[in-house]
Parts: structure tokens; C-alpha cells; sequence
């Protein structure tokens, strides 16, 4: 590695602080918020609806249409809310056993541990990080009773083969597609391809509603039974119509959307495609900018197959702490964002003296580097003469 000096230990190293919105910084997240959707929200608060009402049908309505078509979108308050649903919806129960990436946003598995599931960790890909078929097949069993997957960073995940291993077995796959929104499998929207689909609409997500999620549902019966837990088990419809006594015959939660969320959800929905736009092409730069630089691997580069969402840019690199202090000084700020779920106590019982190989090689080596609307092309070229400059 160019001017290289041997990087810390892990156990050396120090956590690095957010870094501050400033003219020379380029921050790692930031949110993009229409300035119509402003607008939006402060007319929505002048009306009767500011709870779930006629503007999250709408929304429902219009993200249906642009990503799901014949599929059934449930919004709801947020991604875990979605995925919790989601687990609930596919008929998992206490004692049930459910495949899942060691890699993720712990919001992936610890509505498992609300259940009471038995968690099997799967190892992931080395060259996207998602969770790997290979691995998911040496874990099943007859007790297996669905497979959660994640499109980490927007990348998806091999869905044919994870579908041909959940097929044999006539279970579900869950996919977590809260960084994804947008992005593409063989020419198919991610969330028209598996019984169940999850987005996230959190504060720095392509779309944001400040914080919200959307379950998308293959069956119908599905989606209605969904529609009465996300608000305590209630049929909404049939109480506003007029039918005020009613049975609550189901368990329900506080999981719904207000119209608050989703009038930003609209503007943003809005301007999807301008957004979609400027994040793929800053991705784009990065692997051009970074094309033949060995010293750097792009997690999830570009194949035919798949359409990148282009959520996270992440990079493969010995001694990334070093990196991590060098772009520091040049005013960058990176970090790892997500980290393997078996180092937390949470998880313990459902690790012990599992190995995941792939996981442990890579684990020290990942980075983020800024991509969201505030980071312009300069921005990513400037970014990329840190890197090839050494560290």
C-alpha cells in the first residue's frame, strides 16, 4: 500500500466522533428533505388528519405503483416496525428456528429476539457482504421456518438461489430491503420478487419520513390482517364506517404510519427519481475514480444482473483505521456503520462456537465513504485523490 504505516490493533484504535456539518466537511450521512416537503407537512397539520389517515393510503397508493405494482404495501412507523411485521405476518413462533446475516443493522434480527425465534447466523459474501447461499444451505433444517436477507448497502442479495433453497423447503424469505429502495434484480424491482419485503424511510435513507418503514405483502389476506395489527388489531375500515362494536381476536401493535410522515414520504417519492439519479452516478464516479487502484475493492460492484441502490459506498482495505485518521485530516469523515451481530451480548447464545470465516477476514477492512444528495462529483473526486495518495 502506498506510504502505508502499520495500522493499529483493534483494540487500540479510538472510536472516532460525528464529525460537524461544516464548508470544508463532507459528512458521511445526510438527510435530503424536499423543500416542498416542508410545505407538505405544515398544510398537513392545518388539517383533521395528522395520524394515519387519507395521506398514508396515498402514499401507500403511489409507492405501490412506482416499485411493487401487483404486490399490497403496508406503512408503517418504522423499518424494525416493518420487519417485526413482516415475522409476525410469515407465522414465525416462539421456539421456531430463522436463517439471517451475521452482517446487518441489528434492527434485522432483534425482532427475532421479541419472538423468542432460534437465530441461525449465516455467514456473507466476501465481495458484497450479503449474506452468502452457500452458507444459508449448510444451516437448514427441517426446523428452519423462513430466511431473513439483507441488500446490504443497496447491493441485492442472490435471489434465485436463495429462492431455490426456500422453495425446497416451501418457506418464506423476508427480505430486508431498508437500504434498497430502488434498486433492481434481473430487471425487477426489489419487493415484487418474495413473500415478503421490507424499506425503511429513516432520517437518511434515499426516501425519509424522518423515521417510517413499508411492508410489502404477496398475499392479500396477508395484507389485511396486517392493516389490523399494525393498529392494535383494530379493522380501521370497518370502525370508521360505522361499525363501532367490534372484536380485537389478534395481537396487535402501535406500528402505523401518520399523515405527518407521509406527506414528507410523498415529496420524497416525488423526487425519487432525481435522488435515485444523482446517488447512482456518485457511485459511478467512485468506481471510475477508483478503477485500477488495487489497494481498494468497491463492495457490490456494477454486474448485469443487478441494480445497485446505491444506499452505502463501501470499500475493502488493509489498515482501514489509518485510512479512517487520513481522510479525518482531509476533512472526510467514514466509519463502519454496521457491525457483525455476534459481538453483541444480545446474540450470544445463538454463537457459541459458531465460525464465520468470511465475516472474520473482512471484519477489520470495511469502510463507508460519503454518498447522499449533499456530496457533489468534485466532492467524490476529491475523496478519491485522499485515497490513491496513500495513508
Amino acid at each position: 500500500m502506498n506510504n502505508s504505516v502499520k495500522g493499529k490493533s483493534r483494540q487500540g484504535q479510538s472510536d472516532l466522533k460525528i464529525m460537524d456539518k461544516s464548508k470544508n466537511n463532507i459528512v458521511l450521512f445526510h438527510p435530503y428533505i424536499p423543500e416542498k416537503a416542508k410545505k407538505s407537512v405544515n398544510e398537513t397539520l392545518n388539517t383533521r388528519w395528522i395520524g394515519q389517515g387519507p395521506k398514508v393510503d396515498l402514499f401507500e397508493k403511489k409507492f405501490k405503483n412506482k416499485f411493487t405494482k401487483k404486490r399490497y404495501p403496508l406503512a408503517v412507523g418504522s423499518g424494525t416496525d416493518a420487519l417485526h411485521l413482516a415475522y409476525i405476518l410469515c407465522g414465525l413462533k416462539k421456539g421456531d428456528e430463522v436463517i439471517t446475516t451475521i452482517f446487518t443493522c441489528t434492527a434485522t434480527n432483534i425482532p427475532l429476539l421479541y419472538m423468542g425465534i432460534k437465530i441461525k447466523f449465516a455467514d456473507i459474501q466476501p465481495n458484497t457482504m450479503n449474506i452468502d447461499p452457500l452458507s444459508v444451505k449448510k444451516l437448514i433444517t427441517d426446523k428452519t421456518k423462513a430466511i431473513v436477507c439483507v441488500h446490504y448497502g443497496g447491493f441485492p442479495c442472490d435471489m434465485d438461489e436463495l429462492h431455490q433453497i426456500a422453495d425446497e423447503r416451501g418457506i418464506p424469505i423476508i427480505e430486508d430491503a431498508a437500504q434498497a429502495i430502488g434498486a433492481k434484480y434481473k430487471d425487477k424491482y426489489i419487493g415484487t420478487i418474495s413473500d415478503f419485503t421490507i424499506f425503511s424511510f429513516q432520517a437518511i435513507k434515499q426516501i425519509t419520513t424522518g423515521d417510517g418503514g413499508m411492508v410489502i405483502c404477496k398475499n392479500k389476506e396477508l395484507y389485511k390482517k396486517g392493516q389490523r395489527i399494525r393498529w392494535f388489531g383494530i379493522d380501521r375500515s370497518a370502525k370508521q364506517g360505522g361499525t363501532w362494536e367490534n372484536d380485537i381476536y389478534e395481537v396487535g401493535y402501535k406500528y402505523q404510519m401518520t399523515d405527518i410522515a407521509a406527506a414528507m414520504g410523498l415529496e420524497g417519492l416525488s423526487d425519487f427519481d432525481l435522488i435515485d439519479k444523482h446517488r447512482k452516478s456518485l457511485l459511478t464516479e467512485y468506481t471510475n475514480c477508483l478503477n485500477g487502484f488495487n489497494d481498494v475493492k468497491i463492495v457490490g460492484e456494477v454486474v448485469n444482473s443487478r441494480e445497485h441502490a446505491a444506499w452505502l459506498n463501501t470499500i475493502l482495505v488493509e489498515d482501514r483505521y489509518n485510512l479512517q485518521i487520513k481522510l479525518r485530516e482531509n476533512n472526510i469523515e467514514s466509519n463502519q456503520v454496521h457491525f457483525r451481530n455476534d459481538r453483541y451480548t444480545i446474540f450470544k447464545e445463538f454463537c457459541r462456537n459458531k465460525k464465520f470465516p468470511v465475516m472474520d477476514s473482512i471484519e477489520d477492512k470495511y469502510l463507508v465513504l460519503p454518498l447522499h444528495m449533499e456530496v457533489s462529483m468534485g466532492d467524490v473526486q476529491r475523496i478519491c485523490d485522499v485515497i490513491k495518495s496513500g495513508w
